[in-house]
């Protein structure tokens, strides 16, 4: 695809997701062009005052003077009005597209699967709907409608400088021809140029935020320099990409001055021609030079924030992007079939994934799990279980195979359905900034706050755990920081826990924490546990053997296959790999 062909594409598409973009923008252009015509009436009157004013036959002509001044003064004084409306009607425009595209951009990163989000960092996501978005703000609002003002302003110049003499006009267009050329030349390189300046933004912000999240580790290791001069590369990197691009827009603002000097010249030289051949008057020269400055001004004013449209087009080509991205988690919506109520069965069939670029981590997995069964998932790191465990939520699909729950494909589910039904606890709890209530409340999206307020405690009770919620400072309403950090990471636990209680999910997965935490609140947790798995289908990623004791069903995973299935006392008897497992671990709790 040419580079003409993808700036066709990138506005045609770009006002499709914004229509506020163009809504009432034949008003605005026809204000602009109003305006546009009403500026360039000062070569006229400038002409008309010349040779009927100051040049009258009889001597200067005061009446003539004034009535062309104060004439010209009311027309100005209107187009400026008309300019200032334009103004308005293309910030409200803006403002309103602006906000349909973050909407759009946000909404898509919701939309994409765990999967391809894993393949970028979150912060280039973050730089896509903020950073990129803010690029086109000015050329919406402001530079957009002063270069809609400009351009017409010049267009009319050059029709009234027909009209003055075209032959003079033909000169004129003939000095920015070197303008014409480099602009052919040196637009895409710009384009190419702030491209790189908008992705090292992004990778810059990627990093710095894994930096802030990492802020322990960096500091337990003592290498915050290392990271100090990792960021001070992306840094210069930066400062030299936008050093090449301003240098390659500084090229069109230097090529357009020579065009105008060379349009002045000419101008000068043929217009005095012509008036001592007696072709053209004094003061038709003078409003023809005035024209000339008036023509070449607004495009010199263009070419000037032609850098500053590169930079809000190339934000606005990587929204575009983000927001027709390709999503492999398709939501069947309305078209689909709910997960019955009180269904938790799963069953997987024929299950293989590769990750893009990546071998093969699951070969051919095939599961029963029966409606209130709980799986205990076993098997060393990397072995497949907690990719297993995310096709069972549909954070990704699988390469090849089915998932049912409930008896119905997860293709097939709408993911509302999916996410009442099935509940996901994972190894580290994620909680919001926010207090313990809020957290709450992401389980109940329909429920008032009283609701939230009531349900909640009622949790906690059955849970066990209202004695630990008289603990905290401001029981429900205490507040957890960012990521939950004012927590403990069982404190965190906890609370993820009964946020799926509230959930009432039919099937639970969960991934057993394997963090360190107090006696206590590993009782609160086991117990929790406990609570929250009764009566329903769960699948438990464990790290303990404990817990694939009390379980229904063990299942083993090695190298991405299911090789074991069955119950703890089967397994260990048939002398396999979890008898192996079992073995090593009941010596080591012995010891």
């Amino acid at each position: 695809m040419t580079d003409e062909m993808t700036m066709r594409h990138l506005f045609r598409r770009g006002l499709e997701l914004s229509p506020e973009f163009r809504k009432g923008l034949g008003i605005t252009l026809t204000l602009a062009a109003l305006a546009a015509t009403g500026r360039a009436v000062s070569p006229f009157l400038t002409q008309r005052v010349t040779d009927l004013g100051l040049l009258a036959p009889g001597g200067v002509d005061t009446d003539v003077v004034v009535a062309y001044a104060s004439g010209g003064a009311v027309i100005l004084l209107i187009s400026a009005v008309l300019a200032w409306r334009v103004r308005m009607r293309m910030v409200s425009a803006a403002e309103a597209g602006l906000a349909t595209l973050r909407i759009r951009a946000f909404g898509k990163v919701h939309e994409l699967s765990v999967l391809t989000q894993n393949e970028e960092q979150r912060g280039r996501y973050v730089s896509r709907v903020t950073g990129d978005v803010e690029t086109m703000r000015d050329l919406m609002q402001w530079t957009g409608a002063a270069m809609i003002i400009a351009a017409m302003e010049s267009g009319v110049v050059f029709l009234v400088m027909l009209a003055y003499s075209w032959q003079l006009s033909l000169l004129v267009l003939l000095a920015f021809i070197p303008m014409v050329m480099s602009l052919l030349w040196i637009q895409p390189r710009v384009r190419a140029a702030f491209t790189t300046v908008r992705s090292r933004m992004a990778d810059l912000l990627g990093k710095t935020s894994e930096q802030l999240v990492g802020i322990s580790t960096i500091r337990a290791y003592g290498v915050q320099q290392r990271m100090r001069d990792q960021l001070g590369d992306e840094i210069d990197d930066i400062l030299k990409a936008e050093k090449r691009a301003s240098a390659l827009a500084s090229l069109n603002f230097s090529s357009t001055v020579l065009g105008q000097s060379l349009a002045t010249g000419i101008a000068l030289i043929g217009g005095t021609h012509l008036a001592l051949r007696g072709d053209i008057t004094v003061g038709t020269v003078v409003a023809f030079a005035f024209l000339v400055y008036m023509f070449s001004g607004p495009l010199m004013w263009i070419i000037e924030m032609l850098a500053e449209m590169q930079r809000a087009i190339v934000g606005w080509r990587r929204v575009v992007e983000l927001v027709d991205e390709e999503v492999t988690i398709a939501d069947p919506a309305e078209d689909g079939t709910p997960i019955p109520h009180g269904r938790g069965d799963l069953a997987m069939e024929g299950i293989r994934l590769t990750y893009p670029g990546g071998p093969e981590v699951l070969k051919g997995v095939d599961l029963d799990l029966p409606a209130g069964k709980r799986l205990a998932l076993v098997g060393q790191t990397g072995s497949g279980k907690t990719s297993l465990a995310r096709l069972m939520s549909r954070f990704f699909d699988p390469s090849e195979g089915t998932v049912r729950v409930g008896g119905v494909d997860v293709r097939d589910v709408p993911m509302s359905s999916l996410r009442r039904s099935v509940a996901v606890v994972p190894q580290e709890g994620f909680l919001f900034d926010g207090s313990v209530l809020t957290n709450l409340a992401y389980a109940l999206p329909k429920a008032s706050p009283d609701e939230v307020e009531a349900r909640a405690h009622a949790a906690f009770e059955s849970l066990g755990l209202e004695g630990w919620v008289k603990t905290l400072p401001h029981g429900l309403d205490t507040h957890v920081g960012p990521r939950g950090e004012l927590l403990s990471a069982g404190e965190r636990q906890l609370v993820s826990i009964a946020r799926a209680y509230l959930r009432d999910p039919d099937l639970l997965i969960l991934d057993e924490a394997t963090s360190a935490v107090d006696p206590a609140t590993e009782v609160r947790i086991s117990r929790a546990l406990e609570s929250l798995m009764q009566g329903r289908t769960a699948v438990v990623i464990a790290h303990r053997l404990s817990t694939a004791e009390r379980a229904d069903l063990v299942g083993v995973m090695e190298q991405g296959e299911l090789v074991e299935l069955g119950h703890h006392d089967q397994l260990v008897k048939a002398g396999g790999i979890y008898s192996g497992l079992h073995a090593a671990w009941v010596a080591q709790t012995r010891d």
